[in-house]
Formats: C-alpha cells, sequence, structure tokens
C-alpha cells in the first residue's frame, strides 16, 4: 500500500515555535523532489516534544498542503495505548492516509504486550496503519515472530523495520510474505533491504535530498540494480553523516545549511557541536548540496 521512498519530514521551528510557512515549503520541496509519501510526527519531526496541539496542527498542515498528491502517514504512536488510539483517530479525522505506530518506548512491554497494543489501536480505528520498530530507542525489540501475528489484522500493512539488522528484516519477510509490507527504517540500508523484498524507505535523508533518494529506490524497482547499486554506495557517508549525533539534529543543522529551514531544535536535543557540525558541512559540500 505503501511504498517508494517516504520522507520522515523534520517539523521546523521559528523561535521555539512550529514554522508552519517553512514546513508547507518543505512538503513542496519533498513532492518537486518525487517523494512518494510524507511521514509527519515521526522520530525525524520531534514528535517527542510537540504537545498534543501542535501535533495535531502538524499533521494537519501536512495534509492541507499535500492536497492528496501523495499519501501522509501520521506518526501516532504512544507508550500509553490509550493515546496512541486518540491521535491515530483524530489523525483519520484530519485526513491522513495511513499511521506509523512506534513501538511503546521506556515501558518495555513483553511481546504479548506489543501485540496487545497494536491490535488495540488496528481494531479501534480503521486506518491503514504501519508498525515501526525502532529499538535503539525505544528500548524493546518488536520480534519478527510477533510482526507475524500482527501481519494477521487487516489495517495492519506495513513495517517500518529500523533494527539495522538485515537478518531480522529477513525473518520478517519470510514469516509474513505479502501479509505486511517491509519498509527500511536505515537510509544506509535500503539497497539491501529492498534486495530482500522491502518496499522502500522511510528515510531521514531524503529531507535534504528528495530527488536522489527517490533516484535510487526506483531504479530499484525499475530492475536497473546496478544503478541502484552505485546509488546506494554514492549516498553512504551522507546517510551515515546524519546520525554523527542524534536525528534530527544532523538533518536539521543540514537544512540550515542549505538555507531551507532553521535548525533550531528543542531540549533536551542541543545544537550540534562545532566539531560536528564542521564535519557535516564538508560532507555536504562533496555532494554539492551547500
Amino acid at each position: 500500500m505503501f511504498k517508494g521512498s517516504i520522507v520522515a519530514i523534520v517539523t521546523p521551528f521559528r523561535n521555539g515555535a512550529v514554522d508552519e510557512e517553512k514546513l508547507r515549503e518543505l512538503v513542496e520541496f519533498q513532492i518537486a523532489g518525487g517523494t512518494d509519501a510524507i511521514v509527519p510526527c515521526g522520530t525525524t519531526g520531534e514528535s517527542s516534544t510537540l504537545d498534543y496541539e501542535e501535533h495535531d496542527r502538524v499533521i494537519e498542515i501536512v495534509v492541507e498542503q499535500v492536497k492528496k498528491r501523495v499519501p501522509v502517514i501520521a506518526g501516532t504512536g504512544s507508550n500509553s495505548t490509550r493515546e496512541a488510539i486518540e491521535m491515530t483517530e483524530h489523525a483519520k479525522q484530519i485526513g491522513a492516509d495511513g499511521a506509523l505506530l512506534v513501538t511503546p518506548y521506556y515501558n518495555k512491554p513483553t511481546q504479548e504486550g506489543l501485540y496487545l497494543h497494536y491490535k488495540a489501536v488496528a481494531d479501534a480505528v480503521a486506518l491503514p496503519q504501519i508498525l515501526y520498530n525502532v529499538p535503539g530507542r525505544t528500548g524493546v525489540n518488536l520480534l519478527p515472530e510477533t510482526v507475524a501475528r500482527l501481519a494477521e489484522i487487516s489495517n495492519i500493512v506495513a513495517i517500518k523495520e529500523a533494527t539495522g539488522s538485515l537478518q531480522q528484516a529477513s525473518e520478517v519477510l519470510d514469516l509474513c510474505g505479502d501479509k505486511i509490507d517491509v519498509l527500511s527504517g536505515d537510509d544506509f540500508i535500503t539497497f539491501p533491504m529492498m534486495a530482500c523484498g522491502a518496499k522502500g524507505v522511510i528515510s531521514v535523508v531524503a529531507n535534504i535530498m528528495p530527488r536522489e533518494v527517490a533516484a535510487l529506490v526506483d531504479a530499484f524497482f525499475a530492475g536497473n540494480l546496478e544503478e541502484a547499486r552505485k546509488l546506494h554506495l554514492k549516498f553512504l557517508k551522507i546517510s551515515n553523516a546524519m546520525f554523527i549525533e542524534s536525528n534530527p539534529v544532523p538533518v536539521k543543522t543540514a537544512l540550515g545549511l542549505m538555507g531551507k529551514a532553521s535548525d533550531e531544535v528543542r531540549l533536551p536535543l542541543a545544537p550540534m557541536a562545532a566539531a560536528n557540525k564542521a564535519k557535516l558541512a564538508a560532507i555536504m559540500k562533496e555532494y554539492g548540496l551547500i
């Protein structure tokens, strides 16, 4: 259902508030660059420091600006099942095409708890839903066997697999078959994951290089594997640079260097250290981004 180059879009700030004008401009930059779908309020969108009103407003702005040109997949995950249901229902009401739900963080639920959490959201809200597994952030790993159980639920349609493990992604693909789509959650392994059967990527790098990320994915699905492989290797350095500090600090810093949005982040995230900013700028110059 959702495939290709999907951007986990940043939430631009100005003087502590959401910069609605810049967010709309970033949406247009993505669509002009060939991005296939947009995810507001994911990890890259700093969802954890948006209040409820801001969270809803960011999704609403993206839905309004996109005007159905590409799908909008709202980040609506929470470590409270009740809150996840409420946010997912609101996303549906304002016109989102799907929801991305991160595994509950901090609670460290069992696999049964994870299953029951996702089942409760899926049962409560008739909207296509994407599981989001990123144990490096959440402290819990959604195991392939649990994903296979959840794949039996009709409106759970995909998983953003961000363990960084090709083995785990392969196990999910093997166990689930065509019951659920797998999307790479890590730019640096998009190509090998697609070679295993993934349908695309939910990308950080696409914030600054939408056309290039789309070109890699499009080349792969056009059967031009050699071109896709070359692009994978070409973009590896910038993909790694997006994680020299905690996401989304590097990508927001990059957008600031490009003049596309402020590099402002919210505490407890801090501005990028000067030495790392210099490294990032040097890499961006190599790619002709600045």
